[in-house]
């Protein structure tokens, strides 16, 4: 029986800022198309299907998925603008809870193999994934298990698209893969499935237009079945109540309305970005060694109170995603000390989870990483006025990582994310917001009525590079090659063993000696008696 293709819908939404150029003729609607030219807007391109539009080995992992969220980000820096404000340390988080508590498959790592190609270092999610901690024991606000790995690009995801599901379309293949090429130059890309709605969505964000603005040709869908949803919005802030985002601009859908609709209406957001002087950036002691040390730096401008609504208590936080290669003692950074937290600006550690074995080198670690939230203790600008610029330090430590030829191996450390949460009173309701994102991996740590205000990472790379020294191999110059210290090793432990047994033998020695002196003055004495 063949399979019968489900109901596709795309939503593509542009988002101009309020004092952003527009003339009407940008944006031309007619009965089998909507033409965009040279628009200076964020995008937003959102596609739904079912699983019988997935390859059958994607499809049968999602069946024995009870949610699974996939949230890139990019290394280049970006200006998140609302509503898309929320961050993610730059790289491939996976976030996944099974159908079955005791199911365990392989299949979930192969499948991001296939997908996102071999830097995916996965081999099962009981072995390579963490267990982030439980807001709540009655309700699960994460996912059971989490995955990170440093993506720098979609190039992997771009070709399994196109040669899945691009091949198998009769008409639209040129757009497909026009499509797809796209999340090339993407900023945030998500991925999410659930089990209830058994639907699959694929979100890609462009923060910024290209050179020249947007310029597209978006076509009616050639089944009557599938819709494609647009928009042009301006997002506002309601001077009445802060948690809100005021939405106005123009909706249309292609194929189906003759013109475009005004429209405008307003949702409460968990989600809100600061100004771009609000910002922040990451740096690591030089040389780093072994024990490297984390400073966030942030200007003055990001010390203030974010605009929550009054009644709100606010803090300054850091999520930090680490990679194997690097970690943090949990008993130095959870310490109540003073001291120590009063010389790194740290308020407290409320939550961290994954590897933290003090002694196990890299290459015998299972799982990816770990993941730490800090809350940081920011001056109060009020009895500060004259901070310009505060610093936050974090003590970490490098694993001992492969030898090399060069004497040296990279650790590569993706950029933490720094908010403002400001927890609302518990009367306040989140309504539903159409652009909310969720399973971010730090957003469930905090209760559902938390507002998060996002800071921006200022550099032209959210990756920090170590350079580690480690064991030389065969063919450098420096002395403590690895063949230099395998003869030196061999060489102590045959010494070793020669003192040993030269010890004990002169023990022995030593003993016969006495003895001999012993039965000698014995029998010396038994003949004076005689």
């Amino acid at each position: 029986m063949p399979v019968t293709r489900s109901t596709m819908k795309r939503r593509i939404t542009y988002f101009q800022a309020p004092n952003a150029p527009f003339e009407q003729d940008q944006v031309v609607l007619t009965s089998k198309n909507l033409v965009i030219r040279d628009l200076d807007a964020a995008r937003e391109n959102r596609i739904t299907f079912g699983l019988e539009d997935l390859p059958e080995e994607l499809r049968d992992v999602l069946k024995q998925s009870h949610e699974l969220h996939l949230r890139w980000a990019t290394e280049r820096p970006y200006i998140a603008i609302a509503p898309f404000a929320s961050r993610v340390s730059p790289g491939l988080h996976v976030h996944y809870t099974p159908l079955k508590k005791d199911l365990s498959s392989e299949a979930l790592c192969s499948v991001l193999h296939t997908i996102f190609g071999e830097k995916v270092n996965c081999s099962k999610p009981e072995d390579s994934f963490i267990t982030p901690p439980a807001l709540s024991t009655r309700f699960a606000a994460s996912a059971s298990l989490q995955y990170w790995s440093r993506l720098p690009s979609l190039q992997a995801l771009v070709s399994f698209i196109q040669n899945t599901a691009c091949r198998q379309l009769k008409t639209g293949s040129a757009e497909c893969h026009e499509n797809s090429n796209s999340l090339l130059s993407a900023d945030a890309v998500d991925i999410d499935y659930n089990s209830i709605s058994s639907t699959v969505t694929v979100t890609g964000l462009w923060a910024s237009p290209p050179s020249g603005g947007w310029t597209e040709d978006i076509q009616k869908p050639v089944s009557s079945a599938d819709k494609i949803e647009f928009g042009l919005l301006t997002a506002e802030k309601d001077a009445a109540a802060p948690e809100d985002v005021k939405m106005g601009g123009l909706l249309a859908v292609v194929g189906s309305d003759k013109t475009l609709k005004p429209t405008m209406f307003s949702f409460p957001s968990r989600h809100h970005a600061l100004p771009a002087t609000a910002s922040y950036t990451v740096s690591f002691n030089h040389p780093t060694g072994l024990h490297p040390t984390m400073s966030i730096s942030l200007p003055s401008s990001a010390l203030e109170r974010p605009p929550a609504p009054d009644g709100t208590k606010c803090a300054l936080h850091t999520y930090l995603t680490l990679p194997s290669s690097i970690f943090g003692d949990q008993y130095q950074l959870g310490t109540t000390d003073p001291l120590f937290r009063e010389l790194h600006n740290l308020a407290a550690l409320h939550s961290f989870s994954g590897e933290t074995d003090l002694e196990a080198p890299d290459w015998v670690v299972q799982r990816w990483g770990s993941n730490w939230l800090f809350e940081l203790a920011a001056p109060a600008l009020e009895s500060s006025p004259a901070v310009s610029n505060w610093t936050a330090t974090i003590p970490l430590h490098l694993r001992y990582l492969p030898p090399s030829e060069s004497g040296y191996q990279t650790a590569n450390v993706p950029w933490p994310v720094v908010f403002w949460a400001c927890t609302m009173d518990d009367g306040t309701k989140m309504g539903v917001n159409p652009f909310d994102r969720t399973n971010l991996g730090w957003d469930g740590l905090f209760g559902p009525r938390t507002m998060f205000y996002q800071l921006h990472p200022s550099s032209d790379k959210l990756v920090e590079e170590l350079e580690v020294p480690v064991l030389q191999l065969k063919g450098g110059n420096s002395i403590f090659q690895a063949r230099n210290i395998e003869l030196a090793t061999c060489a102590a432990i045959t010494l070793g063993f020669l003192w040993v047994l030269w010890r004990l033998l002169r023990v022995a020695w030593s003993s016969g000696i006495r003895e001999d002196k012993s039965r000698s003055s014995k029998e010396s004495h038994d003949k004076k008696e005689d």
